[in-house]
């Protein structure tokens, strides 16, 4: 064959490769608001940064005529880039062939791809777009499955593991997505389930929509599988480089320090503003969070699920920190089983890529009540109490205003590993409540007094200010300053930066049994 022969073969295979599913199938993805695969990666990446790894593997199955059915990269294209000029690995699912259904050799192109960003040790994206297994290469369907989530159990906690949900994701499918850090949804566009409506519907006599069952809104605001609900795929590209750059490129690295021109000794005054000084009052604890830290710095993370507490990453004097927050606003503020599993989930994934923890407090305890108690909120509620003891990352706390019983050792404990705890004036601190300890501890002389209302109003006021303010618990060496609220960006600050070469070894052992 002669060079020129050579030369328009090489075109004609370059042109069916990214022809992939055809025009038609193409135009079909746009009606439904969705990118091809290819546009989503010059969307996520550096411009002309990728790379692709292996574009030319196609299936080997000839069963029931799959051989008249083969594409160049059998429905995925994966590959290498660069985001903010950092290396990232990625695959992509092509909808437009064969649905995206994951096949023998699909599976083993995603697996590379994993496996480049383990080796290389850099964040791996993996984009779902796919109708499932192809059910016509039976258990090699599987057996590519099995491998995608071992190579996922593997890099978790090494690197990044990112999930865009940007098409259908039903069955076996959806584990890969539950065993990476962070998962995207889109509004209308993703879908993500077990199994789908008409199995449900069979089964189990239930009538659902795909949307009810497994979109965006359902497992951002219900489930939880979803750290980030976007509106079109555009805001999803945002968010992933966002996200990224609060992140290393793996656990052996610190994140990038951003230096953005807030000022270290910059005054916050608006938190004293924001606090209620009658403590059952409420208010929003992100307005404290966009007081206190870098401006519009903040990234939340798990928006719109379990929102009695508040969750994201954000920049303290440039270095990139993450943030749990107790949020009065929504069930003042108390610790349930969903907002447990979200502030330990997130713990660990900041303790895994060396984030430094800050603790925002103000909470009256664990929710109470029998729904709570027969759903597990004991083994639910220790998530939190083993995440942060087991992270090794610097911890500190800042007590806002309440913080009792085990929900305080949860949010601001030095016992279980908070390396600096900072409270403001207002700050109480104790086993529970002044009304609810006054019942105990004086029952006997109010019910004894001739004015039992005078008198417990005035035991109450004893007990605040004999056993809850702060500077008994200083005085104990529970809390290391109690400072003004004005102060309190400049002594957060200088916290982390007396920590920033915090070195903590735990004891050797295969790995602990955390309370799931």
């Amino acid at each position: 064959m002669s060079r020129a022969h050579e030369l328009e073969r090489m075109k004609e295979m370059k042109e069916k490769l990214l022809e992939a599913g055809g025009d038609e199938k193409k135009e079909q993805q746009k009606k439904k608001g969705k990118m091809t695969s290819r546009d989503r990666i010059d969307s996520i990446l550096d411009k002309k940064s990728f790379i692709e790894s292996f574009p030319y593997i196609t299936s080997r199955s000839t069963d029931f005529g799959m051989e008249k059915h083969r594409f160049p990269g059998d429905g995925v294209v994966t590959g290498t880039g660069l985001i903010d000029g950092r290396q990232v690995c990625l695959s992509s699912q092509d909808f437009t062939v064969l649905g995206g259904s994951l096949g023998e050799q699909q599976a083993e192109r995603i697996n590379r791809a994993q496996n480049m960003a383990l080796k290389t040790r850099t964040p791996f994206i993996q984009i779902n777009d796919s109708g499932g297994a192809r059910i016509q290469e039976g258990v090699y369907s599987l057996d590519g499955y099995g491998k995608i989530f071992r190579s996922n159990i593997d890099a978790s906690g090494v690197i990044p593991q990112l999930s865009l949900i940007l098409g259908p994701c039903a069955g076996g499918a959806v584990y890969s997505p539950a065993l990476t850090d962070f998962v995207f949804m889109v509004e209308k566009v993703s879908q993500m389930y077990i199994t789908g409506p008409d199995v449900i519907k069979a089964v189990m006599g239930e009538e659902v929509t795909h949307e009810q069952l497994g979109g965006a809104s359902t497992h951002s605001k219900k489930s939880g599988n979803a750290h980030f609900h976007c509106k079109d795929e555009q805001e999803c590209f945002t968010l992933v480089r966002k996200l990224l750059s609060y992140l290393p490129s793996n656990n052996m690295e610190h994140p990038p320090l951003v230096e953005n021109g807030d000022s270290k000794s910059r005054k916050t005054p608006k938190v004293n503003e924001v606090i209620p000084e009658q403590n059952t009052k409420a208010y929003d604890v992100r307005d404290i969070i966009d007081e206190v830290f870098d401006k519009e710095t903040f990234l939340e993370v798990h928006k719109e699920y379990a929102p009695s507490i508040v969750v994201g990453f954000a920049r303290l004097a440039g270095r990139s920190v993450g943030i749990i927050a107790n949020q009065p606003k929504v069930l003042s503020g108390t610790l349930d089983i969903n907002s447990s599993d979200k502030a330990a989930r997130f713990v660990r994934v900041c303790d895994c890529f060396n984030v430094p923890v800050i603790s925002l407090v103000d909470i009256p305890g664990y929710m109470p009540g029998t729904v709570q108690e027969y759903d597990g909120i004991i083994r639910h509620g220790a998530k939190l109490l083993y995440a942060i003891g087991e992270a090794v990352v610097p911890k500190i706390s800042l007590i806002l205003r309440k913080a009792y019983g085990g929900a305080y050792i949860a949010m601001a404990a030095r016992s279980l590993g908070y390396d600096r705890v900072l409270a403001l004036p207002c700050a109480e601190i104790a086993v529970m409540g002044a009304q609810g300890a006054a019942n105990i501890i004086f029952r006997r002389e109010i019910a004894a007094s001739q004015n039992p209302g005078e008198t417990r109003n005035a035991k109450i006021q004893e007990f605040q200010e004999s056993s809850m303010n702060p500077y008994v618990s200083a005085a104990a060496g529970f809390v290391d300053d109690v400072i003004a609220p004005e102060d309190a960006r400049e002594e957060l600050i200088r916290s982390l930066e007396s920590l920033v070469t915090k070195h903590e070894s735990r004891i050797e052992r295969k790995h602990g049994n955390f309370p799931v």
